[in-house]
């Protein structure tokens, strides 16, 4: 029964599956027919949009001979679905993206379809449409850049051992020579003169690597090590999707609330302090790893603990703890480690050197383990409470050095800054009693103090890889592989927006 509903509502007018006010525009093109001719071109060219054209029902310009009123209608209808596509968005919701954010209310279809049957022009409010956010038309450039990259066959994929790093200065008549050309697409002089065939990882090689390093965020140390050897290798493909889905993303975006909020942008590494559009302060910051991925949120900051202990979550335990462990009980003894277990419904202290850990692995670990407060803790010494159902919070870090790192999934799952005491001032500000000098007395005490903050502050973490600063579009690579999904979702046969008018396919519960 449901399948018969879904193929009913499929054979449906593009233009009956719209939503209501969409339905009431104008039934009919005012325009000449050469206008509407090229109409039908543009809308063919939606690809540059990152939409494909397949999905719009675009009438072959041969039936404008044959049924001229026909062509007309067919070509009213693809148009009004793809104005829909390019105003609201195409995809909906996703699964655990709540960091997704549409406000349909603020975009007046019903007045965009009535221009676009009574404009003389009707492929330029298409276009006008298509432009409408002040990203799109620097990341449409990329995408179209990209495109005839694809179109020539792609970038050369680097074979070889790419686990092994090469050093700047050392011979590899494998690697280099595929390097060279790799990077020829960015740089064609690389692969011009007598060095053109060098196995030698030379200078001139190397300043391209390094250019390459910081276009995609990576640390820009000329050395090419697996990350970078992964990202060398990425196919166009990739940035294609990447690029079509940060244009869909933008489409019906909110205004930006005047309120004061923090943003993390997972796959860049950075948290902003934001009012309105202006950046208050900006950190680098490290997330989850690709295993243990810090989730998407909308949450507020309402606390702050100082000299925070840490209760060690079960699959830390069992896979990080457990084989330090086996290795040396004292070492993690030193660290501030106390280990735990239940005798009789109480909670014991276990002396670790006295167990034989071998004896345990992940799926027989009965113990529960804390990490006191201290300088090793790894938490540091503050800790920002925003409390959700995933016990993600933001936290100081002993591993200082991780900050220099360009890529730098490496938590399992919280947030780690940079410069923790700077926000810790932000989020005390207008707290009654809490100044520099009492922060100061309190870590100095190593004492474990909560105190909630005057003024919660709303907090958003996000997956946005695609940014556009000063007019110039920044990638970073999907290190969770959230764009390609996104992709799929843009591919499918009908938009979600659009399919869940028939209640099936957007139950995301990312917001619209």
């Amino acid at each position: 029964m449901r399948r018969a509903l879904l193929l009913s509502f499929l054979s449906l007018p593009l233009l009956a599956r719209l939503p209501a006010v969409a339905q009431e525009a104008p039934a009919s093109l005012a325009a000449s027919d050469g206008a509407v001719a090229r109409l039908a071109e543009r809308l063919a060219r939606l690809e540059e949009d990152g939409l494909d054209p397949r999905h719009y029902a675009v009438p072959d310009p041969a039936a404008a001979v044959a049924d001229p009123a026909g062509f007309r209608a067919a070509v009213l209808r693809s148009a009004q679905a793809a104005l829909a596509d390019l105003l609201l968005g195409r995809v909906s919701g996703l699964r655990g993206r709540v960091d997704l954010r549409r406000d349909p209310g603020s975009v007046p279809l019903g007045a965009w379809m009535a221009e676009l049957a009574s404009s003389a022009e009707p492929a330029q409010v298409i276009e006008r449409a298509a432009t409408l956010h002040p990203d799109a038309a620097p990341i449409k450039a990329l995408l179209a850049s990209y495109r005839a990259v694809a179109a020539a066959g792609g970038w050369p994929r680097i074979t070889g051992d790419t686990r092994r790093t090469l050093e700047p200065g050392s011979t590899d008549a494998a690697r280099v020579p595929q390097l060279r050309a790799r990077l020829a697409v960015h740089d064609p002089g690389l692969v011009e003169g007598a060095a053109a065939s060098s196995p030698v990882y030379d200078e001139r090689l190397v300043a391209a690597v390094r250019a390459f390093q910081a276009s995609e965020g990576l640390e820009t140390d000329g050395r090419v090590g697996a990350i970078t050897w992964g990202v060398l290798n990425t196919p166009v493909e990739s940035k294609i999707a990447q690029l079509r889905v940060a244009l869909d993303m933008r489409r019906a975006q909110p205004a930006p609330s005047p309120e004061r909020r923090i943003e993390v942008n997972i796959p860049h590494f950075r948290l902003y302090l934001l009012e309105g559009n202006r950046v208050v302060r900006d950190m680098a910051v490290i997330v989850g790893r690709r295993d243990r991925q810090t989730p998407m949120l909308n949450v507020r900051l309402t606390a702050v603990q100082f000299n925070p202990p840490w209760g060690v979550p079960a699959r830390n335990a069992r896979e990080d703890i457990l084989p330090r462990l086996r290795a040396n009980p004292e070492s993690v003894r030193a660290r501030g480690f106390r280990i735990f277990e239940r005798v009789d419904g109480e909670t014991v202290e276990v002396d670790p050197s006295m167990v034989d850990w071998t004896a345990y692995n992940r799926n027989n670990f009965p113990y529960f383990i804390r990490q006191d407060a201290g300088d090793a803790n790894a938490l540091g010494r503050i800790k920002f409470v925003m409390p959700n159902n995933d016990d993600i919070f933001m936290h100081d870090t002993p591993d200082r050095h991780l900050f220099s790192r360009g890529q730098r999934a490496f938590s399992s799952g919280c947030i780690r800054l940079e410069r923790p005491m700077e926000l810790l001032s932000d989020a005390l500000s207008g707290t009654s009693g809490w100044d520099r000098s009492r922060v100061d007395q309190v870590l100095a005490s190593r004492r474990t103090v909560s105190t909630a903050i005057a003024r919660s502050i709303p907090v958003r973490l996000h997956y946005t890889t695609v940014i556009v600063e000063g007019g110039q579009v920044v990638m970073r690579p999907d290190i969770y592989g959230l764009d390609a999904e996104y992709a799929r979702a843009l591919d499918r046969a009908t938009s979600q927006r659009v399919a869940s008018l028939e209640g099936g396919a957007a139950r995301g519960t990312g917001a619209r």
